[in-house]
């Protein structure tokens, strides 16, 4: 028998796979990437007997290898709060799937283990900018502000770590940043260590986020804004999170944030408003690499020929 932990390499996923592993430990193959890389499933080699845990990637991104999987006798438990297309019926899944926008992964952990490592789920939910559903499990516990600000920076930085091209861009390699956190049951003891991989993170973060600040919108209105961000690094690994940080400086508007690639095209990441949390995936899903889930979505290859289209469809999608 195998054991393999399929996961999306951003906060969410890692959150949640830490919170399964501490109540479960398990020496289990590692299959993850960075945060646009969602068909995992692909690069499972699992048959009958086998367990594979899969969160939060698309199920609907992965139904074709999931169901040769199930077909195998493999056993699969998936949690995941994005869109699932048509579950397979087979004795050998255990799903848990919800696709409302206040909660995620790490939040159906939390709730599948009835809150025994609730820390890491506030550090997931914080990393998937789900501010209030992360202060409402933080007061179920009564953590002080301090606390609670320590853990949502951890959350932005492990979520900053997974944005990126390919690895290489990454300040940690999603599996890695895994081992390095999965010693510690409660978050708050890998900050306080002093932790020089803690320190890494904010240092990159707060680098690339001073270079984000110094961009324009290319376009602007109430209801909706767009930014462009260039063919670099940083703006690669800062796409999300500074998308994030327009969200919550203007909560009544949707946002944009384009990265500039190789091939010419764009990189997407899109934010619905926080005042009206929908919408985003059915923008997105327009265009051919696009999906994500009703809060946030992205596209993963806008062609440049398409640009003023999706400029004017954001815009569309939010007056």
């Amino acid at each position: 028998m195998a054991d393999y932990d399929v996961f999306n390499g951003d906060a969410d996923g890692i959150c949640a796979l830490l919170q399964l592993r501490n109540s479960e430990p398990r020496s289990a193959q590692l299959i993850t990437g960075v945060k646009r890389d969602i068909s995992l499933l692909k690069r499972v080699d699992a048959g009958s007997g086998d367990r594979i845990t899969v969160l939060d990637i698309s199920m609907d991104k992965n139904t074709s290898e999931l169901v040769k999987l199930l077909d195998k006798g493999a056993s699969v438990f998936y949690v995941d709060h994005h869109f699932p297309g048509d579950i397979p019926d087979s004795e050998f899944l255990d799903s848990v799937i919800n696709e409302a926008p206040d909660t995620c992964t790490s939040i159906l952990v939390n709730k599948h283990l009835k809150g025994q490592f609730v820390q890491w789920a506030i550090v997931g939910a914080f990393g998937d900018n789900l501010n209030k559903s992360a202060r409402a499990l933080a007061d179920s516990i009564s953590l002080e502000e301090t606390e609670v600000s320590l853990l949502e920076n951890l959350g932005i930085y492990i979520n900053y770590n997974g944005y990126g091209s390919d690895l290489e861009d990454l300040h940690f390699r999603p599996d890695d940043l895994f081992n390095k956190l999965r010693p510690y049951a409660n978050p708050m003891d890998f900050i306080r260590d002093g932790n020089e991989h803690f320190s890494q993170l904010e240092n990159g973060y707060q680098a690339d986020m001073a270079a984000a600040e110094q961009s324009k919108p290319e376009a602007s209105t109430d209801n909706s804004a767009v930014y462009i961000l260039p063919n670099e690094k940083w703006a690669r690994r800062v796409s999300g999170v500074f998308s994030n940080d327009l969200a919550n400086r203007h909560p009544d508007r949707a946002h944009a944030v384009l990265t500039e690639k190789a091939n010419g095209n764009y990189l997407v990441s899109v934010r619905a408003p926080l005042s009206n949390k929908t919408g985003a995936v059915d923008l997105c899903r327009q265009f051919a690499t696009g999906g994500g889930r009703a809060a946030a979505a992205g596209i993963n290859d806008l062609p440049s020929d398409q640009l003023g289209a999706f400029i004017r469809q954001l815009e569309t999608q939010y007056t």
